[in-house]
Order: structure tokens, then C-alpha cells, then sequence
């Protein structure tokens, strides 16, 4: 089967991975283009093209993939691969491949499509998500779908973690799908569009936390945002907002504290909230570094969180 690789975000390793070991080989990968990184803004590489050049696949960067719509056509391909990717692709991008074009979206869909849909599996306090393999439109993660996989959400589930599992999930999917194609027995099952949802990219602002949220909510949003965008608050210290970060793991704990007040309880640093109050473990003050809360509580005495 010829096949094009089209990807960005690490989620999507294990796939092309499996690509090239197991095959098809991917003909060639397309990913966005390098982009500054870091406080010297370095240019850097996406890491799939990273493996790709390793692997000897050639490499396509094109800041809008339609304007290579033409050297896509030219390699014939009978399936394109999507994940990931950060573009919304073309009609005639969509229609290159002679027997299907395909996404992996990290969701049970029709449930939470678009970009931070892991995140909002876990501040929802879901109990399980998945890989859903479809066929795609131009409409944002609204084509059939194909089948998916699922896997439980763990009660201490990062982001971070939950991202790395379904990356790991993601191979025996794309290879289902395939063997489907291949044989012409891909189903086509329409979503249910009033069953659906949709989850926009996070921005770094969207971390700050509301102490007037019930504490449950609290800890899930900070196990969801870890490591990005990340979750942070603006203690009160000595008349003075500062911004500090807050880390999971954080805990539900029952005390009578008003939201946003501060405490040091039975050695514990918590923190009231609008039901319930929440434990903290890890922090770093603006300008600082990680440390345990409880050495931040001591050290700068903050009043209120905000």
C-alpha cells in the first residue's frame, strides 16, 4: 500500500514507527515547518522529521500543505495518514489519496474534537477515552469513523501520561485500519453531531485557576493541564501579587477554609476553594524554583491566593 505520513506532535511517533518497521513504508512525511524554541528561540526541528530523515523518508515543510497538493498527486498514494499535523487540510489535499484519507484523533469521538481534546478528557473527569480512526471532510474531526480503541483514565492521570499511553495505543489502530482498507471493509459510521464537542487549542493564560471552582474540579484541571499549559495562581504575599505555578499531585481534602485562603493544617498546605479545599504538593514562585509547598508556606507567607 502506498502511503503518505502527514504529522507534527509527538503523539504520533509510535505510528510512524510502527510504519517503518512493520510497513507500509511511508513514501514520504509531511510535518510543519521547524520553529524557534526556547528562550534563545533556536530552530528546531519537529522530532518526527527528525526520525524520517533518520530512516531515509523524504521530508515535505511546506507552511500550507496545498501548495504542494501537485508533489503529493505525483507519489500516487493510495492512503494518507493524519495525526496531529496542526492544519486543516485542503480539498484537493483530501481527495490525493485513491483509496481513503484517514485521521488518528486522540478522543472517542464524536466527543471533544479538536486540539487539547486529551486535556479535556481528564478536567471533565471521564472515565476512559481512546484512538478514533476516520475518514476525513473538511469539517474539524467530523468524518466516519472507522473504529477506535479505548483505554481507562487512571485517577492520578497527567496529561503528560495520559498523552504517552494513548501515543502507545495509537500503532495497533492505524494497523486495524489499514488491514480494513486494504481489504475494502473500512466501515464508515457518521458521528453523531449533537453528541459532539469541541475543544480549542490552549493557550498559556488558560491555566490560571479559580479558587471559587469546587476542589474535585480543581485537582482534576491540574493533573489535565501537566505539563502544558500548566496551572498557576497569584499568591498575595505581603501586599503584593506574584505569580506562582501549582504541580499535581494536589488532594481533596475537607476543610473550612474560604476561597482562595491559604493554611498550613496537620502539616499540609491547602488552600480553600468555592466547595472543599485542595492539598498541594509542588509549587515554584515567580523567579524561583520547584520546591514542596510546605518550604514555600514557610518561606514567603503568603495570605490569599487569587
Amino acid at each position: 500500500m502506498r502511503l503518505i505520513f502527514i504529522a507534527t506532535g509527538d503523539i504520533a511517533l509510535p505510528s510512524f514507527r510502527y510504519l517503518i518497521d512493520h510497513g507500509p513504508r511511508p513514501l514520504a512525511l509531511v510535518t510543519q515547518p521547524d520553529k524557534p524554541v526556547g528562550r534563545h528561540q533556536i530552530l528546531t526541528p519537529p522530532a518526527i522529521k527528525v526520525e524520517a530523515l533518520a530512516a531515509g523518508i523524504p521530508v515535505f515543510q511546506p507552511e500550507k500543505i496545498g501548495d504542494i497538493a501537485g508533489e503529493l498527486a505525483a507519489m500516487r498514494p493510495e492512503v494518507l495518514v493524519v495525526m496531529a499535523y496542526g492544519q486543516i487540510l485542503r480539498q484537493d489535499v483530501l481527495t490525493v489519496a485513491s483509496k481513503a484519507t484517514i485521521n488518528l484523533h486522540a478522543s472517542l469521538l464524536p466527543r471533544f474534537r479538536g486540539a487539547a481534546c486529551i486535556q479535556a478528557a481528564i478536567d471533565a473527569g471521564d472515565l476512559e477515552t481512546g484512538i478514533t480512526a476516520m475518514h476525513m471532510v473538511r469539517e474539524l474531526d467530523a468524518g466516519d469513523i472507522i473504529l477506535a480503541k479505548s483505554i481507562p483514565i487512571a485517577a492520578d492521570e497527567t496529561g503528560g501520561g495520559l498523552h504517552d499511553r494513548l501515543a502507545e495505543l495509537a500503532p495497533a489502530v492505524l494497523a486495524e485500519t489499514l488491514a480494513h482498507l486494504a481489504a475494502g471493509s473500512a466501515a464508515r459510521v457518521p458521528q453523531d453531531a449533537a453528541a459532539s464537542s469541541y475543544i480549542s487549542k490552549l493557550e498559556r493564560d488558560q491555566g490560571r485557576l479559580d479558587w471559587s471552582q469546587d476542589a474535585a474540579s480543581l485537582e482534576r484541571r491540574i493533573r489535565a493541564y501537566d505539563p502544558w499549559p500548566g496551572t498557576f495562581t497569584f499568591a498575595v504575599e505581603g501586599g503584593h501579587s506574584k505569580r506562582l505555578k501549582i504541580f499535581p499531585p494536589t488532594a481533596v481534602v475537607d476543610q473550612p477554609l474560604a476561597a482562595g485562603q491559604v493554611s498550613m493544617v496537620g502539616g499540609q498546605f491547602v488552600v480553600g476553594c468555592g466547595s472543599g479545599a485542595l492539598s498541594i504538593e509542588v509549587v515554584q514562585p515567580e523567579g524561583g524554583r520547584r520546591m514542596a509547598a510546605g518550604d514555600y508556606l514557610r518561606g514567603r507567607q503568603p495570605t490569599a491566593f487569587e
